[in-house]
């Protein structure tokens, strides 16, 4: 079994860990989070959300944060536009403050399409075909996150047939990379590699990534799981950071901590400075007065302290 030698992490605390606290986060920290990740390492960072404040009120600040990010080279700023509407509000910025890559999300459950943005998933992507196409047209790259790949709260297990129709309808519409996210939970490895090679007779290996949720304690083993499949692009969120709204019980994202101490102590680089990160997911957890949800992060902070 050969593992990938190089590892790249897509950090999705800032808008998919931040969207759901109820608490404002104000746009200097999300500002700040985002700075720190990059000093971190991070080269690709989901920033916010052009949703409406009326649904997401938490991301209302979306263009407040976009153009007050300094940006470094070499790192992917990425936004999600569900609709032309939200893609529209993005590119109304100033070019400097363009995402460099779009986020539409569909799901392989039908009544989780419903629940979660009221439409069909052949609906869902009839909307997301014109958001696509003037992405590339403005030079944006196009990423699908495509949700409740193996489980679903309202129709339960999902069988990869239907990841591989969803995956088929993305790349249908010049969708140019696919997350395969577990997005209650509920995956375990072998599971979780059926979807993500359903997820393959459409993208190759290089435009696939796995996003796992850590509901049942199962994300670090799908991530083994994944990399034995030659997987090397993943979602995860600094400090554990973020849930779904349309989920109960989904207690939220792998911590980013976790992920590359599992990476690091295989011999896998990502270029991520691992102290440098968990010093952003305490940043964040302290603004939010919790303890990080990391159990790497806790371990080295505890270390910290004796």
């Amino acid at each position: 079994m050969t593992l990938p030698r190089l590892v790249k992490l897509v950090e999705v605390g800032p808008r998919d860990g931040l969207q759901n606290e109820k608490q404002t986060v104000p746009a200097a920290v999300k500002i700040e989070l985002v700075h720190r990740l990059q000093a971190a390492g991070c080269k690709e960072i989901e920033v916010t959300s052009f949703v409406s404040p009326k649904w997401v009120p938490q991301m209302g600040d979306n263009a407040q944060v976009m153009a007050g990010i300094t940006r470094q080279p070499g790192v992917r700023y990425s936004v999600l536009t569900p609709n032309l509407r939200g893609l529209e509000s993005a590119l109304a910025l100033p070019r400097a403050a363009w995402p460099d890559e779009i986020v539409v999300f569909g799901a392989a459950s039908e009544a989780f399409s419903q629940k979660n943005i009221n439409c069909s998933i052949s609906e869902s992507i009839e909307r997301f075909a014109p958001v696509v196409q003037a992405a590339k047209s403005a030079g944006i790259a196009v990423r699908g996150a495509m949700s409740c790949t193996v489980g679903c709260p309202y129709e339960g297990d999902i069988a990869p047939e239907r990841v591989a129709m969803l995956a088929g309808l993305m790349k249908s519409i010049g969708v140019q990379r696919v997350d395969v996210a577990d997005t209650i939970g509920v995956g375990t490895p072998l599971k979780v590699q059926r979807a993500l090679e359903a997820a393959l007779k459409h993208f190759d290996i290089d435009h696939i990534s796995g996003h796992f949720h850590d509901t049942y304690g199962q994300a670090l083993a799908n991530t083994l799981a994944a990399l034995q499949l030659g997987v090397w692009n993943f979602q995860s969120s600094v400090a554990g950071l973020g849930g779904c709204p349309y989920a109960k019980g989904a207690t939220g994202n792998v911590a980013s901590e976790d992920v590359v101490f599992l990476l690091h102590g295989m011999g896998i680089d990502t270029g991520i400075d691992l102290d440098k990160l968990i010093d952003a997911g305490h940043y964040i957890s302290d603004f939010l007065q919790r303890p990080t949800n990391s159990r790497a992060g806790k371990a080295v902070l505890n270390k910290r302290c004796d």
